[in-house]
C-alpha cells in the first residue's frame, strides 16, 4: 500500500490545495476528540509522539513506541474508528533523550529507537540529530555535515528494519521521513520574541546539500524517494505568554525557493495558537505539514477549568466537588520539575503561568492517577445536575452555540472534547480546499 503522506505531495505537485495536521500528543481526551472530527469527515489522521515522551526506556509517557501505538488504536476502537485511516508518527526522532552521553552511545540508544518505530509500524519518523552530544564541540554550531551523517545513519537504520517488517507483512506501508537541523524546541520557547528568524533560503540549500551528500556517500541516494519534507523556522513559534504570528511575506523568498524542489514540502513546528487564516497561509506557501501540540492540551485544561467554575456554582457543598483547577496546582508545586526552569518571574506569575501559560506545562500532570479522577469525578457531578444554558454561555460560549443548536450534547465529557475539536477545525481549514469553519470568526 502507498504511503497517504506520499498522495498529499503528489496532489501538491499537481497545483490541487492540501496538507495534513500533525497532532503531537499523548492524552487520552484529545485524541478521542481528534479520532472523533475525523470520524465524521472520514479524514486520515496524522497523530505524533516525541522521542521524549515516546521511546524505549517508555518516556515521560510510560510508553514505548508499540505501546503508543496500542494506546492510540484503543482510542480508535472504542468510537469505532478504523486503524486504516491513522498515522502513526514519531516526532524528533534521534538521541535527543540521550544528548548528554557521549556521541556514540547517544546514537547506539537512538538507533534502537528508530529500529522500534518501524517495527511498530509507524508511517512518518522525524529524523532528528541537530542537537549536540556529550562530546561535541559547545563553542560552536553543530556542523551540517555531521547532522546530516547522523540523520543518514538513523535513515539507514530505519530502511533496514523495514525490510524485516516487509518479511512478515509484504502488505505494509512503507514509512516516509522529515529531516531538518533548524529544529524549534519541543513544546515552544521558554521566551519566544514578537519576531523570530526566518530560515533563510541559503540555509535551507545549504542544510539540503549536506544531506544530498552524505546520503551519497553512504549509498543511499534513493533515500528521496522516501524523504517527503524538510524542518524550517518560518517565523512561528509560543513562549508562555507570547506568539510569534505567522508573516508570509518575511517567509516569501524561503518559500519561493521550495518551489525549486517539487518532491518536498516545509513541516512547520510550534504552530500552535496561530489564526486559522494563518495557518492557511503557512500551507499554500508549501509548509504543508503543520505541527500542533501543547495547543490542544491548553484547548482541554481551558475546558475544564470552564466546568470547574460551572461545579462551584451548582455543586454547594465544597467537600463533594472534584475541585481539579486546586489539586492541579497542588500536584505542580508538590513537583515542580516539568515546570520550574521554564516559569519565571515572581511566584504570582509563576501561579498564572502554572494555569495559563501557552507552553502549557501541566499537560505532564494530567495523566496522574489522582488528577485523572478528579476529571471523572467533574465529570460525575455534572452529569448529575442540570447545567442551565445561560451558564453554559457564560463560561464555554463556542460550546453553547452547538448546544443550542442541538449539534452537541449537554454532557460535560462531550463539552471538553469539543472545546479540543474547535482547535481541530482550525486546522480542517487550514488543509483543506474551500473549507468552512465557524472558528474562523472568533479565533
Amino acid at each position: 500500500m502507498k504511503n497517504p503522506l506520499l498522495d498529499m505531495v503528489e496532489k501538491r505537485k499537481a497545483g490541487i490545495h492540501c496538507g495534513i495536521p500533525s497532532f503531537c500528543c499523548a492524552n487520552k481526551l484529545v485524541i478521542e476528540a481528534i479520532l472523533d472530527q475525523a470520524k465524521r469527515f472520514d479524514d486520515t489522521v496524522l497523530i505524533e509522539a516525541t522521542s521524549n515522551q515516546v521511546n524505549q526506556n517508555r518516556g515521560y509517557t510510560g510508553m514505548t513506541p508499540f505501546e503508543f501505538r496500542d494506546f492510540v488504536y484503543e482510542i480508535a476502537d472504542k468510537i469505532h474508528f478504523s486503524h486504516e485511516k491513522i498515522i502513526i508518527g514519531g516526532d524528533h526522532m534521534g538521541p535527543l533523550p540521550w544528548a548528554d552521553l557521549p556521541a556514540a552511545e547517544a546514537m547506539e540508544q537512538a538507533e534502537i529507537l528508530v529500529r522500534d518505530c518501524v517495527r511498530a509500524g509507524y508511517q512518518k519518523i522525524h529524523l532528528d540529530t541537530s542537537m549536540h552530544l556529550g562530546d561535541d564541540p559547545t563553542d560552536r554550531p553543530m556542523d551540517d555535515a555531521v547532522i546530516a551523517e547522523r540523520g543518514a545513519v538513523l535513515y539507514r537504520i530505519c530502511e533496514e528494519e523495514f525490510q524485516n517488517v516487509l518479511k512478515a507483512d509484504p502488505s505494509a506501508i512503507h514509512p516516509v521521513y522529515v529531516i531538518g537541523s533548524e529544529v524549534p524546541v519541543p513544546g515552544g520557547a521558554q521566551g519566544a520574541e514578537d519576531t523570530v528568524e526566518v530560515t533563510t533560503p541559503e540555509r535551507f540549500e545549504q542544510v539540503l546539500l549536506a544531506y544530498h551528500q552524505k546520503f551519497a556517500r553512504l549509498g543511499l541516494s534513493d533515500a528521496w524517494v522516501h524523504i517527503i519534507a524538510m524542518v524550517v523556522q518560518p517565523g512561528v513559534e509560543f513562549g508562555n505568554r507570547e506568539i510569534c504570528h505567522y508573516d508570509r511575506f518575511r517567509a516569501h523568498d524561503l518559500c519561493q525557493k521550495l518551489r525549486k524542489y517539487p518532491n518536498i514540502v516545509f513541516e512547520g513546528h510550534s504552530t500552535d495558537y496561530q489564526s486559522p487564516a494563518k495557518l492557511r497561509e503557512m500551507v499554500e506557501d508549501g509548509i504543508a505539514i503543520i505541527k500542533v501540540g501543547p495547543a490542544l492540551t491548553f484547548a482541554l485544561r481551558e475546558a475544564l477549568f470552564a466546568l470547574s467554575r460551572i461545579e462551584e456554582e451548582l455543586i454547594p457543598n465544597p467537600g463533594a466537588r472534584a475541585n481539579f483547577v486546586e489539586l492541579l496546582e497542588q500536584h505542580m508545586l508538590r513537583a515542580p520539575k516539568s515546570w520550574e526552569r521554564y516559569y519565571c518571574g515572581s511566584d504570582f506569575e509563576k501561579s498564572l503561568d502554572r494555569k495559563y501559560s501557552f507552553s502549557d506545562r501541566c499537560r505532564y500532570y494530567l495523566a496522574d492517577e489522582e488528577i485523572s479522577e478528579a476529571v471523572e469525578k467533574l465529570f460525575r457531578n455534572l452529569s448529575g445536575v442540570a447545567i442551565p444554558l445561560g451558564m453554559l454561555h457564560q463560561y464555554m460560549p463556542l460550546q453553547y452555540i452547538k448546544v443550542r443548536d442541538r449539534k452537541l450534547p449537554m454532557d460535560p465529557r462531550e463539552l471538553v472534547k469539543d472545546s479540543v475539536v474547535s482547535l481541530v477545525e482550525d486546522y480542517n481549514y487550514a488543509v483543506k480546499y474551500n473549507y468552512v469553519t465557524g472558528g474562523i470568526f472568533v479565533r
